[in-house]
């Protein structure tokens, strides 16, 4: 079939990878405009533009998908089918109806819909997600799903590498949805709306790591904000400590108190412990703990 493809992050420009190797190679590859990134806050593309730069497809660079030259570059690509994947930006008539769109969602719809599903699962402790090829519609990720395929969130699994299973099993899923409507034969099911559960936007108050909750709590969000977000421990000195990698053991310390003991460092919640494996310095790189130990004072938390 011929595809107008409409990605933004790094888990789109792998899906977007095995599509253009299927026989629905995109015709036109729609993503945001180059925005300022790292430290330096220099500008850098997307990377499904990278991706499609790449791939030798033709690309359009817009903030707004529904504008008239986006929407008239998009028909002239004539499209049988469209595709969103981690786009980021809502579709809206006459785009929404003018052609058929699948959207891939890496989660086990109705739960998790949403902006930030992989994180949300992780975080809330899930042990198994997935991923589904759906009908894109007006309400947010609540169309009919057509296929979907689950797997299981291991224990110590953190975003990057739950995302990046994810990305290549929901390429799979498209290329064989697409065969399917190809044929004629791509079927939907109505998701059950009394099952639905959000995955809202990561803010910043979720990236904090409080002493007062529970270890195994605090552990899945480092899993869940790593390595692409972040989260970190405030210090006495109001500044940040960021945490790479923990796990919670099951070892009596002080809520809020830090130690360390064999060259790990301990955080006290009040179920449990913290143990710090990875961290970031305020201004510096992330290290393993035993290296920060050598050079730093054990940090005071509030």
């Amino acid at each position: 079939m011929r595809t107008v493809y409409l990605g933004t992050s790094d888990f789109a420009a792998t899906v977007l990878r095995r599509l253009a190797a299927s026989n629905h190679k995109p015709a036109l590859v729609v993503t945001p405009p180059d925005s300022r990134q790292g430290r330096g806050r220099h500008e850098s593309p997307p990377p499904t533009a990278v991706a499609a730069t790449e791939l030798g497809i033709d690309l359009l660079q817009t903030g707004n998908v529904n504008e008239a030259e986006a929407l008239d570059r998009i028909r002239a690509a004539r499209p049988e089918a469209a595709v969103v994947c981690a786009f980021g930006q809502l579709i809206r008539e006459p785009l929404l109806s003018e052609f058929p769109i699948l959207n891939v969602h890496p989660s086990l719809l109705p739960r998790w819909r949403g902006a930030a599903p992989i994180e949300r699962a992780i975080m809330a402790g899930d042990r198994r997600t997935g991923v589904c090829i759906m009908r894109l519609t007006a309400g947010l990720d609540s169309g009919p799903v057509a296929l979907s395929q689950e797997v299981a969130l291991g224990p110590d699994e953190d975003f990057e590498a739950v995302s990046a299973t994810l990305a290549v099993l929901g390429g799979d899923l498209l290329v064989r949805a697409l065969d399917l409507q190809a044929q004629g034969s791509l079927e939907f099911t109505e998701q059950d709306e009394s099952q639905a559960t959000y995955a809202e936007k990561i803010e910043a108050a979720d990236r904090r790591l409080d002493p007062s909750r529970p270890a195994t709590e605090l552990a899945a969000t480092v899993r869940g904000l790593t390595p692409h977000i972040g989260a970190y421990l405030e210090m006495a000195d109001e500044e940040r400590l960021g945490v790479r990698r923990a796990r919670a053991v099951d070892v009596s310390v002080k809520t809020g108190a830090v130690k360390a003991e064999w060259g790990a460092m301990l955080v006290g919640c009040c179920r449990g412990a913290l143990r710090l494996e990875v961290i970031q310095p305020p201004g510096g790189k992330p290290m393993p703990v035993d290296a920060y130990l050598r050079g730093h004072s054990l940090p005071k938390l509030p």
